[in-house]
């Protein structure tokens, strides 16, 4: 079914970005939106520093331009082309649209403002539910995933990851060591990550590598 997999959902949107120049103060134009759009997704931090990291459940989120659209059939094709460059928002999560949405506004109102400021219409955005409106207005239907990972809660793949990193590790340092030595080191093993309880120690929403 387009935009879910069991409880994975996959939204993309595509957010017109107004035409025209920020006026500054004094009246003078100064850069266009769209460039004042990338400017600021470009300081955007990444990874646990990310806003994306506060949304609860979120597997994947991704921003960026869409200028135009692109051909490769060469000039004797008419081409069409876009009329105005789109913010475009991707991101695959545990749940549902509109409770997703919702906690997204909740945890990150000013980061959402000051990404979508440029946008047509974004202005008339007020509230959470607006917010929901505003992106189910901009959005496209989506049937392909950015992986092949299961539906289950961000906790329990952010565990997963965690025990593969930890298990990994463990493999590399048992090298050599006997049969009986594994053995013991592998108990330790399993009470260090404590495979029951999927709060701690596990990775963090947005964690990119394994720290000690």
């Amino acid at each position: 079914m387009a935009n879910k997999s069991g409880k994975a959902y996959a939204l993309t949107t595509l957010c017109p970005i107004s035409i025209g120049n920020i006026i500054d103060k004094d009246g003078i134009e100064r850069e266009s939106y769209d460039k004042a759009v990338r400017r600021l997704l470009q300081d955007i931090p990444l990874n646990e520093k990310s806003f994306f990291a506060q949304v609860d459940n979120t597997y994947f989120a991704r921003l960026f331009i869409l200028n135009d659209v692109f051909f490769q059939q060469g000039d004797e094709f008419e081409q069409d082309h876009l009329k105005s460059k789109y913010l475009c928002f991707n991101t695959n999560f545990h749940g549902d649209l509109e409770p997703y949405l919702i906690n997204m506004w909740d945890k990150c109102e000013d980061e959402i403002r000051t990404v979508w400021q440029y946008c047509v219409g974004f202005k008339l955005v007020n509230s959470a539910l607006e917010f929901v409106h505003y992106i189910k207005e901009c959005q496209l239907k989506t049937t392909l995933f950015f992986n092949g990972s299961n539906d289950e809660s961000l906790t329990k793949q952010l565990k997963a990851l965690y025990v593969k990193q930890m298990f990994s590790e463990f493999v590399l340092t048992q090298q050599g060591k006997s049969a009986s030595e594994t053995k013991v080191n592998f108990k330790y093993f399993l009470q260090r990550v404590q495979l029951n309880n999927l709060e701690s120690p596990s990775w963090k929403p947005g964690q990119s590598e394994l720290t000690p």
